[in-house]
């Protein structure tokens, strides 16, 4: 595993200059979260062991530890996509890591896009019918970050991406364009309105996700995204929902998780989780719809309950 480490470390070296430059002024939330999703990627290269993994792991603080265990996912993702003989993404998942699945899914999307390999076949090895479209979102996140230019000011859509492959694309893009903007909400909201309508929506649902799990503006910005969606309110509402959910199972729920959620949900972060766990019950894996999507469109409708 050493030689695994010295081979795909230097390709996941990120510093503040690789950063939109928003993203660098005045963010120094912004800037430490991508440092220790970068930390902890490096982490699992180094670390063999999966029970030690965790141990490092878990010596982050706890409002941090989702973005520990997306770096590990960033570097789980690397080894097995360079070497697909190993299954490391799903074992860590599914045996050290189940509360941090998302987590991990989205640090995969981000691993597999730094080598600019699609992830269809990855996702498949996950044998995960509802989360694995994860590993899309965190691809998006990547490419909006790290190529800011093309994809959020020239709005390109990459080649061979499209229908609801695009959407999950979108919410990644969209918490990208939350960083990539200094997490400052007019800014973002100009940025989103400059995309074809049909990908507002998704991007809403990215910069809700954002907003409410990683923070960077205050509660009474955050309050105002609602007002800035407007026909996307439920869409920034269904992110934060998710926010709520991947906070609350790991219980590693944050003060501006709370009030974050509170404000664009409607009620507290605790019976919001709770909302989107329930949403997850009966989900058809067989259909046309893909399950992931279904859930997503159930929490649309549920923050409406939620809010009543």
């Amino acid at each position: 595993m050493t030689t695994v480490a010295s081979l795909l470390t230097p390709l996941y070296q990120v510093t503040p200059r690789d950063l939109p430059a928003a993203t660098q002024a005045d963010q120094q939330r912004l800037t430490h979260v991508v440092q220790v999703v970068t930390e902890c990627c490096h982490l699992a290269l180094r670390t063999p062991n999966l029970t030690m993994l965790c141990r490092k792991l878990d010596r982050y603080p706890e409002e941090l530890l989702g973005f520990a265990y997306e770096g590990a996912g960033v570097g789980l993702a690397a080894i097995d996509t360079a070497f697909p003989w190993y299954s490391r993404t799903r074992q860590f998942t599914n045996e050290y890591a189940t509360d941090y699945k998302y987590a991990i899914y989205l640090g995969a999307g981000m691993g597999l896009a730094r080598v600019r390999r699609r992830p269809d076949r990855f996702i498949r090895r996950l044998r995960d019918d509802v989360f694995g479209w994860v590993v899309w979102d965190g691809v998006g996140f990547h490419q909006g970050l790290f190529g800011y230019r093309r994809h959020v000011q020239e709005r390109h859509v990459p080649v061979g991406i499209g229908g609801f492959t695009l959407s999950v694309f979108d919410h990644g893009l969209g918490r990208a364009i939350w960083f990539g903007t200094g997490a400052d909400v007019a800014t973002a909201a100009a940025t989103i309105n400059a995309f074809p309508q049909p990908r507002r929506g998704d991007l809403w649902a990215g910069i809700g996700l954002a907003s409410s799990y990683t923070g960077g503006a205050d509660p009474a910005e955050i309050a105002t995204l609602l007002g800035y969606a407007g026909a996307y309110a439920d869409r920034v509402a269904e992110g934060a929902a998710v926010a709520a959910k991947n906070r609350h199972d790991p219980a590693n729920a944050s003060s501006h998780n709370h009030s974050a959620v509170e404000a664009l949900c409607g009620a507290d972060t605790t019976i919001v989780s709770q909302y989107a766990n329930q949403a997850l019950n009966e989900l058809p894996t067989d259909g046309p719809e893909p399950a992931y999507g279904i859930w997503r469109s159930r929490l649309r409708h549920l923050n409406r309950g939620v809010a009543a």
